[in-house]
């Protein structure tokens, strides 16, 4: 029978299981779902594959660090449960396991008048999630950062700094360390799903017999919950960050954070101190050219038709096209850069940023154009897909994992494993 990503699998049933729970994805969600179920169900045979040469070089290793309180996020949604819960355990987790990071707290700031309700609307939605925060006039902005303008803003004082790559390096470690196994190199080129549970084929040809596949394949989820034969509903919509470096990193003590427009998912270009002392800016937002198109130059002709013949993304651009040019011309122009910088830090000049590596969003779109607002997770038989974790899925990486370990389990539970 031939498989479902194309080609035939050599075997009508399966005698023999190569692990239990078989994830795809060596990523931060990955990585906390299958070391989530090492801790809950000691004995499960876990299995992680990953096409890279290591963990976390995407997503997680390409972002700006920040540990989110959950200010931003709709009260009651996932984002807002899980980044609360979450952002506290990875402080503790980072504690425990000698991880660089940082409880630095953020402002929030107005810079034009009518940013002032969505302002207001925020302290409230951060009190509706637990999170404590200050206002602040015009004047009370310089005790938390001098050369910062606004005409009001928030303190924020949960949120903080870690290294997400070193997170992901010590999670796989303990799954390893639990008799887990990470496969790195290992690229899923076709998946097959009986009864009787799930095998997955490697680009070098190498076939994982599992009972329960979780799908945590990131800028991929979609390709490989169609490889399993299911409909995720969704693309992925890839939109690339563009960073730059501060180079007088004085003039930030801790993150500065825009007014951020609640019709995005994107927060606007920020001010990060990092754990290496360094000021990220950024991001911008524009598309991307390939899933992993970390450059204007990097583009995968295949993927990028897979973005345009997918009618959400031309409804994007219908709908946001005067968002989406402001943010082109940022991309193109550091000049345009910098001065959307000087509406929070008056005193940078363009030459005072450096380029720096870029990231990319891996953004669930649907077919009428709504860009996915939470986080995604879905079950089919013997499958779990997570289909929307970008941002601050880092944050809520612990809570997340334990989440799909919960529901890889029952599926095994209900297998009678």
């Amino acid at each position: 029978m031939a498989a479902v990503g194309g080609g035939a699998m050599p075997y009508d049933r399966c005698d023999r299981y190569d692990c239990d729970v078989l994830v795809i994805g060596a990523g931060i969600v990955g990585l906390s779902a299958a070391y989530a179920l090492t801790r809950a169900a000691p004995g499960t045979r876990v299995t992680v594959l990953e096409k890279e040469r290591g963990p976390a070089l995407h997503q997680t290793g390409r972002n700006s660090g920040v540990i989110h309180s959950g200010i931003y996020y709709r009260p009651g949604s996932l984002k807002a449960r899980y980044a609360v819960r979450g952002a506290a355990e990875m402080v503790k987790f980072c504690a425990e396991h000698g991880i660089a990071h940082e409880i630095t707290g953020k402002l929030i700031v107005a810079t034009e008048r009518e940013e002032l309700p969505r302002l207001h609307a925020l302290v409230q939605r951060g009190r509706e999630n637990g999170i404590p925060v200050r206002e602040l006039g015009a004047a009370q902005i310089a005790e938390y950062e001098p050369d910062v303008r606004g005409l009001a803003a928030i303190h924020v004082g949960t949120t903080g700094v870690c290294d997400y790559g070193a997170v992901a390096r010590r999670l796989a470690e303990s799954l390893t360390a639990s008799g887990g196994e990470i496969r790195y190199g290992a690229e899923v080129a076709a998946v097959d799903r009986r009864p009787w549970g799930v095998a997955v084929r490697t680009a070098d040809g190498a076939v994982v017999r599992a009972r329960v596949l979780v799908n945590c394949a990131g800028l991929h989820c979609d390709r490989v919950a169609r490889l399993a034969g299911d409909d995720p509903g969704m693309r992925i919509v890839p939109f690339r960050g563009e960073y730059f470096d501060l180079a007088r990193p004085e003039l930030v003590r801790g993150l500065v954070y825009p007014v951020p427009d609640p019709a995005f998912p994107f927060l606007g270009v920020h001010l990060t101190r990092g754990i290496d002392g360094g000021v990220h800016v950024g991001p911008n937002a524009v598309p991307a050219l390939a899933r992993e198109g970390y450059a204007w130059s990097a583009v995968r002709p295949r993927e990028l038709a897979g973005t345009l013949i997918w009618p959400g993304s031309w409804r994007i651009a219908r709908r946001h096209w005067r968002y989406g040019a402001g943010e082109l011309h940022r991309s193109l122009s550091r000049r345009a850069f910098a001065d959307a910088v000087r509406r929070l830090l008056p005193d940078v000049a363009e030459a005072d940023l450096r380029p720096a590596p870029a990231g990319v969003r891996a953004q669930a779109v649907l077919r009428d154009g709504t860009l996915v607002d939470d986080f995604l997770i879905r079950e089919a038989p013997r499958t779990i897909h997570v289909l929307n974790a970008p941002s601050p899925a880092a944050t809520a990486s612990l809570p997340i994992g334990r989440q799909v370990a919960r529901r890889a389990l029952g599926v095994l539970g209900a297998a009678g494993v």
